[in-house]
């Protein structure tokens, strides 16, 4: 297999599908089991309907402005066929957060192109707690299955345990991690790596960065140094910046989003701990919101519970009706 292969088009397996499906059980219980209390006793799509949906939606930490926008489509279409049947509404809202997050990010990863760059330099970014280091470790997983050369780069010296599990990372997962002492220069340890990464002829280095918002500049400046010294090795490093961001804190994710895009020019989003939390609905938003493309969510605990993010399987797995 090539650089990517696992980004090229495939059909979403049934272990993938049904990993996802129980990642968005919670999620799905909050917003259409009050949807369907919403509902009860109406024929038509009313004012009353539509508030109560968009209060579900807020709730469910879509976000106020995607909220809506996704209220104002619907409100669009009521008012275009004049009469919209209550059963219908699902299928409605299911269309609209569909033509929502397609009209955002015109690429799926599946088949998203990623040149001749080698080595392909990802720099992971996020504040700690969020599964950072665990996304790196999984993802690290899935490019070496696909047949690549992985080295990691243990760039958050400012906390022991964070290099620590770097490491036990890369025992797991048989790849290769460099790491410099406890305080030393993280722009040091992104320069080592990517060297040894070219000497070695390896394909992809993920390089770890310290998860700390305190100081926003001081966080702009690190950055900044990091990929200046990797542009000496590897001209238009990194290539990817990747804001990982926990889904089950919500509006919080949201912010963090907020933070980091001011602090470094993040271009592709991972979203952990789905399986965790009601609030899948953060996804939409933050995609929305962003104009930020998801790439990865985080489905389970297991080596293998990181999935390409794929717009279509989520909507149908979110809007997925049960069987009786």
């Amino acid at each position: 297999m090539g650089l990517f292969d696992f980004f090229k088009k495939k059909d979403t397996t049934v272990q993938e599908q049904q990993d996802l499906d129980k990642s968005l059980e919670k999620t799905k219980e909050g917003i259409f089991s009050k949807l369907t209390k919403a509902i009860v006793g109406k024929s038509t799509v009313d004012e009353e309907v539509l508030d109560e949906l968009e209060e579900i939606l807020v709730t469910s930490d879509v976000g106020v402005s995607t909220t809506l926008k996704i209220i104002g489509r619907i409100e669009d279409r009521v008012a275009r066929d004049k009469y919209v049947n209550t059963s219908e509404l699902n299928n409605i809202l299911k269309e609209e957060v569909q033509n929502l997050l397609s009209e955002n990010n015109s690429n799926d990863f599946s088949n998203f192109e990623y040149g001749n760059h080698k080595p392909y330099v990802i720099m992971v970014v996020g504040v700690n707690g969020v599964g950072k280091t665990t996304t790196i470790g999984k993802l690290a997983h899935k490019l070496k299955i696909a047949g690549n050369k992985v080295v990691l780069g243990a760039a958050d010296t400012f906390r022991a345990a964070a290099v620590d599990q770097l490491k036990l990372w890369g025992e797991r997962v048989n790849v290769r991690v460099v790491a410099q002492p406890m305080g030393s220069d993280p722009a040091s340890v992104a320069f080592d790596t990517l060297q040894s990464a070219v000497a070695n002829g390896e394909d992809v280095a993920i390089i770890d960065t310290a998860g700390r918002l305190h100081n926003k500049v001081a966080l702009m400046n690190e950055l900044t140094k990091i990929k200046q010294v990797m542009q000496k090795v590897v001209p238009g490093a990194p290539h990817e910046i990747l804001l990982v961001l926990d889904a089950s804190t919500g509006q919080n994710a949201i912010e963090q989003c907020k933070q980091f895009t001011q602090a470094t020019s993040v271009n592709a989003l991972a979203l952990t701990k789905l399986d965790g939390t009601a609030k899948g609905g953060v996804v939409i938003g933050i995609s929305d919101e962003f104009k930020i493309p998801v790439k990865y969510i985080g489905v389970g605990e297991g080596v293998d519970h990181l999935q390409l993010f794929n717009k279509q399987d989520f909507v149908d797995s979110l809007f997925k009706q049960e069987k009786v």
